[in-house]
């Protein structure tokens, strides 16, 4: 049985479930996408700060950015996982 939102219309709709989780599976992809890019970013980082006479504004921006990245990520969490009422 296929559950429509708008009753029995002529309208042909996926079934609730199948596009929450389609919707979970893209916001996964770009979770796992932007932790890709957070750990390249550790990575840069990291190397500039070895180097001799490294920029310290390039690394700030580099950390904003990183910052940045996190916060969408946490965003994106909060979308994925339902808050729950105790």
């Amino acid at each position: 049985m296929n559950a429509r939102p708008w009753g029995s219309g002529a309208r042909r709709c996926k079934p609730i479930d199948v596009m929450h989780m389609e919707e979970a599976a893209e916001i996964q992809r770009r979770i796992d996408q932007l932790n890709e890019e957070h750990r390249d970013l550790d990575a840069a980082i990291a190397a500039l700060v070895e180097k001799m006479g490294h920029d310290q504004l390039q690394i700030a921006r580099l950390k904003k950015r990183k910052l940045r990245i996190k916060d969408e990520i946490s965003k994106l969490l909060d979308n994925l996982l339902p808050d729950i009422i105790a």
